[in-house]
């Protein structure tokens, strides 16, 4: 049948026409970037949660509960990359089932969405330690980080309910043949969004962005620029301490910053592109015009982002190693003072002047 939108109708062959042009870089490149992205992230966050759980003294201060949070919420979303680089791998194929497709966009969203919460919580933790040490010292406990967790999974869950409802697989109709490079209809698809939901789920992608995206990235910036600031003014640091705590700083937000924002604004582009496709579709007079308007750019630049995103999770036990001792090589410090104001509430408050 044929999928509309806006009460006009767009015919299969032109569908099938524009999905060549996606399958290209899907099926000859993303499949295996994200192998070899989840065997990192897996690795890296995997052994950083088992050293948290082992080794880091309990209670854990506020920021290793967060950073334990953003490990697990790395390695589910890591758990998602092997079906989908199977999905990718040519032919372009889901083997696994309609639950199985839904459950996949709705873990991938979910977890994309608590790894940006927790790095704004390990931010506002750091800024808390560092800027009001007393206030943190006197009236915030590892209680209220973790209820604070618990908080921030339900929202992360909450906000990605919705993917339940959008994904979808889509079988073909009897008759195509067998699956193949050579007779991609014969292929199943698991689809984020059906063609006739583009419009609403436009609408849940910004609301996705400004909840999900700028408002943390915002939080974030502010907490790391006041820490930073902070840091600059102290006088009992070291010119090569306020430089390290800098180049953390910078390249917390950095790695923010080049990530988990351009994949909601290279999404919402994406979606716009395919709006205005779907618009144009029933004046297509052939196949090749119909391939020609699919809007590449827009596509490459998501399809970047989705790289970009798994990319981020690698990074992330760089950051763990700010604000967790146990991850930090105690061999290399030559005595206790040289701790950095960034790994935690312990570090001694003398380094700040007041």
């Amino acid at each position: 049948p044929a999928s509309e939108v806006s009460g006009l109708s767009c015919p299969e062959n032109f569908m099938e026409a524009a999905d060549r042009e996606y399958r290209h870089f899907q099926e000859g490149y993303l499949w295996a970037i994200l192998i070899a992205e989840f065997l990192v992230s897996a690795g890296g966050n995997g052994l950083a949660l088992y050293r948290f759980i082992t080794q880091e003294q309990r209670p854990w201060h506020p920021a290793v509960v967060f950073s334990a949070q953003l490990a697990v919420s790395n390695l589910c979303y890591a758990l998602t990359l092997p079906p989908l680089a199977a999905y990718f791998y040519p032919p372009k194929n889901w083997s696994f089932g309609e639950a199985a497709c839904r459950l996949e966009r709705f873990v991938s969203t979910c977890n994309l969405l608590g790894g940006i919460i927790f790095i704004s919580c390990i931010s506002l933790s750091r800024y808390m330690a560092v800027v009001h040490p007393f206030f943190t010292r006197k009236h915030l406990r590892p209680k209220h980080a973790w209820a604070v967790s618990v908080a921030c999974w339900a929202l992360a869950i909450l906000m990605a309910a919705p993917m339940l409802s959008f994904s979808h697989q889509n079988k073909p109709q009897q008759g195509p043949g067998t699956c193949s490079t050579m007779n991609p209809k014969a292929c199943v698809k698991c689809l984020g969004v059906l063609k006739g939901q583009l419009g609403t789920f436009r609408t849940y992608s910004l609301v996705l962005a400004c909840l999900g995206g700028i408002l943390p990235l915002l939080l974030t910036l502010m907490a790391y620029i006041s820490l930073g600031l902070v840091v600059l003014r102290s006088q009992g640091m070291s010119t090569a301490q306020k430089v390290h705590v800098v180049v953390l700083v910078t390249s917390g937000v950095a790695l923010y910053a080049c990530s988990y924002a351009p994949y909601h604004i290279t999404q919402m582009l994406h979606v716009d592109a395919k709006l205005r496709w779907m618009a144009r579709c029933p004046s297509f007079t052939n196949e090749t015009e119909a391939a020609e308007a699919v809007h590449l750019g827009a596509f490459f630049g998501y399809q970047a982002t989705r790289i970009l995103v798994p990319l981020a999770t690698c990074m992330h036990p760089l950051l763990y190693m700010a604000v967790a001792p146990s991850l930090r090589c105690h061999p290399c410090r030559r005595n206790p003072h040289q701790d950095l104001p960034l790994a935690g509430p312990t570090a001694p408050q003398s380094q700040l002047s007041p």
